[in-house]
């Protein structure tokens, strides 16, 4: 019965831990604030690599806006060209598949208007390397726009 006990306030002791992440007891600061996440330097075919910036602007704290943008390691702007080599799409697959992660990163940025935690919002099967980014990117904004 002791050990059963014991046990049991142990789950509501780390159930109660947990309740308190995120960022649902923190406050922020109105304005425009932005962040950028690690780089990461990709997988041996070149998913994942580059970087994530992100826009936000906070008012009563919500996000009300928000941009995000993923760069190459290079600081290249992945946009219509990314999955291409040479300026030509050379592997079909590759490319559908980098300009997937595109727009997952535009759906990232529409999805957390109106939200203050960037892991309300689903990842897009696809676009999980920018998933990644985008939460790193916004936590790092919303360290600098605490209270």
């Amino acid at each position: 019965m002791k050990k059963v006990f014991a046990i049991l306030l142990s789950a509501v002791l780390i159930a109660s831990a947990f309740a308190g992440c995120g960022n649902s007891n923190r406050t922020y600061k109105d304005g425009t604030y932005t962040g950028k996440s690690a780089v990461i330097s990709g997988d041996e075919e070149g998913n994942g690599n580059g970087y994530g910036e992100v826009t936000i602007t906070i008012k009563d704290n919500v996000i009300t806006a928000c941009e995000f943008k993923t760069y190459e390691e290079d600081g290249t702007l992945k946009g219509e060209d990314y999955g291409m080599v040479d300026g030509e799409i050379k592997n079909q697959d590759y490319y559908n598949k980098a300009q997937k992660a595109i727009k997952g990163s535009e759906e990232y940025a529409k999805n957390i208007v109106n939200k203050i935690n960037p892991e309300d919002v689903d990842s897009i099967s696809g676009a999980t390397y920018s998933y990644n980014q985008f939460t790193d990117a916004v936590f790092d904004a919303l360290d600098k726009a605490a209270k």
